[in-house]
Parts: C-alpha cells; structure tokens; sequence
C-alpha cells in the first residue's frame, strides 16, 4: 500500500508540475530502473544510456510544445488576436530561442498591442499608466525586430517592421531610414516600402530623396491610389521648395 501511494505521488507531481526537469527523470530513474549509485564501468554505461533515452524524451516533447504554440500563435495572429497570439510566440521562443521568425512575430504583435493602449482615460486626462504600457510595447517591438536581425541580418522583413516602428509608432525617424534602405535593396518594387522610406526621408528634411522614391513609384505604377498618393505627396515636397523646378 505505501509502495502505491509513493507511485501516486510521483504520478501527481509529474501532471500538476509546470514540465518535468532533467533533475526530476534522474530522480524516477533511480526509483524505476535502481540507478541510483553505478559502480562498475558496466552500470554507469548502462545509467547513462537510460538517462540519455530519458532526456531525449524530454527533448522532444519540449520541441513539441514550443512548435504547437507557434502554430497557435499564427491562429491567433491570423484571427488578429494579437495579445493571445504575442503570448504564445513568447513561449515558443522560450524552446526555440535562435529563431528569427518568432522574434519578427513577437515583434509584429507588441507593435500592433501598442496600438491598444490608449493615451487617455474617459475624463481626457493623460493616463501615464497606459502611455508606459505603450512605450513597453513599441519597445518590446523594437527589441525582437533587432533580436531576429541579429540572428538574420538578410531578414528582410524584420527590417521592413521595424522601419514601420521607427516611422509611424516611435517617430525615430532616422533609425528607420538604413533598415528600410537595405530592404529596398533586395525589394525593389515594393512601393508599401518606399512610402514609408519618403516619409521617413521628408521628416528629416532629405526632401530629394523623399522626391526620387516618389517618382520611382509613379514610374512603377501599382496602381491609381498610389500613384495619385505619391503625386499628390511629391506635389506638397514641391511646394514647401518654391526654388525647386
């Protein structure tokens, strides 16, 4: 009776702890297969096969789980739940902590959760606890977009996304503009891109290169709106230069 209600115990702590640990099999191990004290070459050969078989378990269950919830997370994301979805990219990084397209994901989630914390509260007055959630979000964003550049620095939309951050949510002007250059050079007629590079180039006043990206996009011609977009933004460039021919 005492035998089976130590086996229960350890039955229960394996299902309500949150994931076993290596230390946690060593401990089974001595109980299931008497490993505990190998003396002889022999029983340490033999201990260590059954550890090494028992690890590797653990490997590939955890291997599992971190590719389930990346699969989830890119449910979620495609449902655009983006604090579900940000949650589980969190996690599965925590098994794959070398994979760029995690970090682009958590990056593209705490952007979007920014967007969600308002400035103000229902009485118009400046609510500081949710202007910090913010900031911890863009800054979230902006830490996973580097940490997957880092790893790829070929990955040519985390440099999109983060030149996206740097122009429209951070107003770091500047920052974006070599990230979203060194896009341009591999995405070459993506106009989504050079209207985010333009707006980064007019705020620092590089109003020639705003004008040049703006004609490449007219030449290219994706379609009316753009066209008409960058015409009409060109124009306004123009105007603000009386000089300029």
């Amino acid at each position: 009776m005492k035998v089976k209600a130590v086996s229960l115990f350890f039955i229960l702590m394996i299902f309500t702890s949150c994931g076993a640990s290596y230390n946690s099999i060593k401990r089974m191990q001595k109980m299931e297969e008497g490993v505990s004290n190998p003396t002889t070459k022999e029983e340490l050969t033999e201990a260590i096969s059954k550890f090494d078989r028992r690890a590797m378990d653990l490997a590939l269950t955890d291997a599992q789980i971190g590719i389930w919830y990346k699969i989830l997370g890119t449910r979620y994301l495609d449902e655009a739940m983006y604090g579900k979805a940000l949650e589980c990219f969190q996690k599965a990084v925590v098994t794959y902590p070398n994979n760029a397209n995690l970090y682009y994901y958590i990056g593209i989630c705490a952007g979007y959760m920014a967007n969600t914390c308002l400035d103000y509260d229902a009485q118009g007055n400046a609510d500081m606890e949710q202007i910090q959630k913010k900031l911890n979000y863009m800054r979230l964003s902006e830490e996973a977009y580097l940490r997957a550049l880092s790893i790829d620095p070929k990955y040519y939309r985390a440099m999109y996304g983060i030149g996206v951050l740097y122009v429209f949510q951070l107003k770091e002007y500047e920052k974006a503009i070599p990230y979203l250059e060194k896009f341009l050079e591999t995405q070459k007629r993506d106009t989504n891109a050079m209207f985010v590079l333009a707006g980064a180039y007019y705020s620092c006043m590089e109003f020639e290169k705003a004008i040049q990206l703006y004609d490449k996009i007219i030449e290219i011609n994706p379609n009316p709106e753009k066209v008409n977009e960058a015409t009409a933004n060109k124009k306004f460039i123009l105007d603000l230069q009386p000089q300029s021919k």
